[in-house]
C-alpha cells in the first residue's frame, strides 16, 4: 500500500466503526423482521419473498456491515481476539492491514478485489454510466407484469384482478414497451412478439434506462455484487428503494393482492396510469442519485474506469432491434420474476 493511498483513507476509531456496524445490523433487522417472522412460520408472501429469492441475499447477510472503499478501521487499542481477521467486518480475502499515521487499520484491498472481479466491476460501471446518461421513459405503465401471464398460467396462486379474459384483452389493447431484458425474458411466448423492441442480454447496456422500475431495483443487485467496496449505508439505501418499488410493481400488476394489504394501482384506467407514472418519476429521481453514488465510488476507487467507453445516450430504436410488428410505438421498461 502506498503512502499516498493510506493518507487518503478515512480512518474510523474502534468506537466509531463499532457504532456504525451495530446501527447497520439493527437497521437491517428492522427491514427484514416481517420476512424472518414469516420464515419461522413457514409462510409465503407474494410481494416480499421476491426480495430474498430473486436477489439471493439472506437477512443474516444483509445485516453484515462493510465500511466500504476509502475507509479504514483503526485497530489500535482493540482486544487481540476482536482484532483477528475473522472477527473484523468484510471478507478477509478482500481486506488487508496497512499502517497509517494513526496506526494499523483494516481496509479493503481494492487491487485484490479488482483482480478477482474485473469483468464484473467493469460491466457494472458501464451499465450504471450508460443508464444514468439516458433520459427516463415513463410509458410502460407496468405492462411487463401483465405480459408475463398473457395466454399463460399465473405465476402466483392469487387470483387475477380482472379475470383471465380481461387481463389478456388489456395486454392486447395497451402498448407493451419494456426496455429491461430481465423482464422481457419472462414474457409468455405469445406476449414477447408484442413488445415494442426485441431485447437481448447482449443489448442490456444499450437498452437500460433510468425510468425503468427494475433497472432501479437492480441497483441493490449491483451494490451487492460490489461487496466490500460499498459502504453499508449505501447498500441499505438501495435495498430500501428496491422494496418500495417492488410494492408498486406488484400493485400495478394483474394479481388481486387485497388479501395481503396491497391496494391496486389500476393501470387499466387513466387515473391508475397517472398514479403509476407519478410514482415511477419519484423512483427514477431517487434511483439516479443512488446510481451516481455507486458510479462515483467506482471511479474514485478505480480511476481507470473513467476511460472505459460507454454507449452514448440514444433513442431506444437505435439501441435495440425494433420489433417490426409494433414499429412506431413508444419505448419504456420494466421487469419481474
Amino acid at each position: 500500500m502506498t503512502d499516498t493511498l493510506t493518507r487518503e483513507l478515512r480512518v474510523l476509531t474502534p468506537a466509531d466503526w463499532t457504532r456504525l456496524r451495530d446501527r447497520h445490523a439493527a437497521d437491517a433487522d428492522r427491514l427484514t423482521a416481517a420476512h424472518r417472522e414469516r420464515l419461522s412460520r413457514g409462510e409465503r408472501h407474494p410481494v416480499w419473498d421476491f426480495m430474498f429469492h430473486y436477489y439471493p441475499v439472506k437477512p443474516s447477510q444483509l445485516r453484515r456491515w462493510n465500511p466500504g472503499a476509502g475507509a479504514g478501521l483503526l485497530l489500535n487499542g482493540m482486544p487481540e481476539a476482536a482484532a483477528r481477521d475473522t472477527e473484523l467486518p468484510g471478507p478477509s480475502k478482500f481486506h488487508h492491514r496497512v499502517m497509517t499515521g494513526a496506526g494499523e487499520v483494516w481496509t479493503v484491498d481494492t487491487d485484490a478485489f479488482f483482480t478477482a472481479r474485473a469483468d464484473s466491476v467493469t460491466f457494472i460501471h458501464r451499465l450504471l454510466r450508460a443508464t444514468a446518461g439516458r433520459s427516463p421513459r415513463f410509458s410502460c405503465f407496468g405492462m411487463h407484469e401483465w405480459a408475463m401471464v398473457y395466454h399463460g398460467s399465473p405465476r402466483h396462486p392469487e387470483p387475477l384482478r380482472l379475470g383471465r379474459e380481461a387481463t389478456d384483452r388489456l395486454v392486447e389493447e395497451r402498448p407493451v414497451n419494456c426496455t429491461h431484458f430481465d423482464a422481457f425474458r419472462f414474457f409468455t411466448p405469445d406476449a414477447a412478439p408484442m413488445n415494442s423492441c426485441i431485447l437481448t442480454r447482449e443489448s442490456q447496456v444499450d437498452s437500460e434506462q433510468p425510468g425503468c422500475l427494475h433497472a432501479t431495483m437492480d441497483l441493490y443487485k449491483w451494490a451487492t455484487k460490489l461487496g466490500p467496496l460499498v459502504p453499508g449505508d449505501l447498500w441499505l439505501d438501495t435495498f430500501r428503494l428496491a422494496c418500495e418499488i417492488r410494492a408498486t410493481d406488484m400493485e400495478a400488476g394483474p394479481y388481486d393482492l387485497s388479501a395481503w394489504g396491497h391496494d391496486p394501482v389500476p393501470v387499466e384506467t387513466a387515473g391508475g396510469r397517472a398514479e403509476f407514472a407519478r410514482r415511477q418519476r419519484s423512483f427514477a429521481d431517487r434511483g439516479q442519485r443512488l446510481r451516481r453514488r455507486l458510479t462515483e465510488l467506482l471511479e474514485t476507487t478505480y480511476p481507470q474506469l473513467c476511460d472505459t467507453p460507454v454507449p452514448e445516450s440514444r433513442r431506444l430504436s437505435d439501441a435495440t432491434v425494433e420489433n417490426p410488428a409494433t414499429a412506431g410505438g413508444p419505448g419504456e421498461g420494466g421487469r419481474s420474476r
